[in-house]
């Protein structure tokens, strides 16, 4: 071997070792990602007890045989709710037939003015297939608590505000959190999360 060779293989050795661990470190990483994002998705959710805008008792069981798209706001909200359930009409009628086997959920976070009448009376102007939720203050904020939903009330007098969590959740037919759409996320995006959450039902 001539001596000047032997350097340079120690550093081809060197760089090959070197890129061996970044690619392990990335993998790991890569691991770690996705079991933080299973453990995260996992612990959203839980129990609940609200009314629907007929009345009807909804409870966590509503979530389970079929995928759903929950999102919590309010209906006095000036911009991001009624964007986002008009949005949410809109992938409705996109999805055609399939659109039935997606529960749309509209969750309220200001219950003390979205009464049942109110929310009612708010979701007409939206696909009939989205269901309103609504409760008592404690119900509210027991499943802010359970879906990790920030909320808070801003101002005050009657023409308070309320921040919010602006995603719609995606759940898969066992009801557990499994994507995000954001707000004024690119129809064919959310269409996309979409169409692979039904064909995961």
């Amino acid at each position: 071997m001539k001596p000047s060779s032997r350097p340079l293989r120690i550093l081809r050795y060197s760089l090959w070792a070197v890129v061996a661990l970044l690619v392990a470190v990335i993998a790991i990483f890569a691991f770690d990602r996705q079991q933080a994002d299973r453990i995260t998705s996992s612990a959203i959710g839980g129990p609940f007890t609200l009314v629907d805008q007929t009345g009807a008792t909804v409870t966590e069981a509503a979530l389970k045989g079929h995928p759903s798209a929950m999102f919590f706001g309010y209906t006095f909200c000036p911009d991001v709710c009624p964007t986002t359930l008009y949005e949410a009409t809109q992938w409705l009628k996109a999805l055609g037939p399939d659109g039935d086997r997606l529960k749309v959920y509209f969750v309220t976070v200001d219950p003390e003015r979205d009464t049942r009448e109110q929310m009612a009376a708010y979701l007409g102007a939206f696909d009939p297939r989205i269901v309103g939720l609504t409760g008592t203050r404690p119900q509210i904020d027991a499943m802010l608590k359970e879906f990790r939903v920030y909320s808070k009330k801003v101002g005050d007098g009657p023409d308070y505000a309320m921040d919010h969590t602006a995603a719609v959740y995606l759940l898969d037919a066992n009801g557990q959190m499994v994507g995000t759409a954001d707000y004024q996320e690119k129809q064919e995006t959310v269409m996309a999360k979409l169409k692979r959450l039904l064909g995961g039902a």
